[in-house]
């Protein structure tokens, strides 16, 4: 895609929904971080069910260091990995409560030295909770990125990078989500549903997916 082409793909995305958000359910920074955290391998949609009663509970790092990792492990034994996340979870709590008097830093650097807190994300805690212009590649986003045209490349941080040098201005607050709900609903992985893409002529994809046939009668 040219520059031209990468502006309009985001307007259409934009005017399609000015204000996009994380589908993830949370009530701060904290309860943010914990449940991105928690969404490594595992839908948004399996995290808010193991959340929702958890964060009525647990709303801060010294609330989750009470709760203890065995207390943790019965919120979250519905999503993959709960074990290893449940470890790191009281891990970090314990770190923000040490050294950052129980709050989120804002810093990738910083925040990607906590136990189970990847870049991706950071760049999703930094551009929810603090407005940077960060782009989280999942995914959904490594997807549309290659197979659109929009952000071609090999590695997620390949594809981040781009996607830093393309994104117009307007735009870079909110790409990621924009991409993501892209990828999630309409440019599926095994069957992308390019008969009701808004951005399909801009699309490099060649073998654009029909419209199903309707049944008569």
């Amino acid at each position: 895609m040219n520059k031209t082409q990468i502006f309009e793909f985001f307007s259409r995305l934009a005017e399609a929904n000015p204000a996009p958000r994380t589908e993830l359910e949370y009530g701060n920074d904290y309860q943010l971080l914990i449940a991105v955290v928690l969404s490594a391998q595992a839908t948004d949609v399996g995290v808010n069910k193991a959340t929702r009663a958890l964060f009525r509970e647990v709303e801060t790092p010294a609330q989750m260091v009470a709760l203890g990792e065995e207390g943790l492990k019965q919120h979250i034994k519905t999503i993959g990995l709960y074990n290893a996340k449940a470890k790191n979870v009281i891990a970090l709590s314990e770190i923000l409560v040490r050294d950052f008097d129980g709050e989120v830093p804002r810093e990738r650097d910083v925040l990607t030295t906590l136990p189970g807190v990847g870049r991706k994300t950071a760049n999703v805690v930094m551009n929810t909770a603090f407005g940077e212009e960060t782009f989280a590649v999942d995914t959904h986003i490594f997807r549309v990125g290659n197979r659109t045209g929009l952000a071609p490349g090999k590695t997620p941080l390949a594809v981040e990078q781009k996607l830093e040098k393309r994104v117009p201005g307007p735009f870079r607050r909110d790409a990621h989500h924009w991409l993501i709900l892209h990828g999630r609903y309409v440019c599926k992985a095994r069957k992308p549903e390019c008969w009701r893409c808004i951005v399909a002529d801009l699309c490099r994809y060649k073998p654009k997916t029909p419209a199903p046939a309707t049944k008569a009668g």
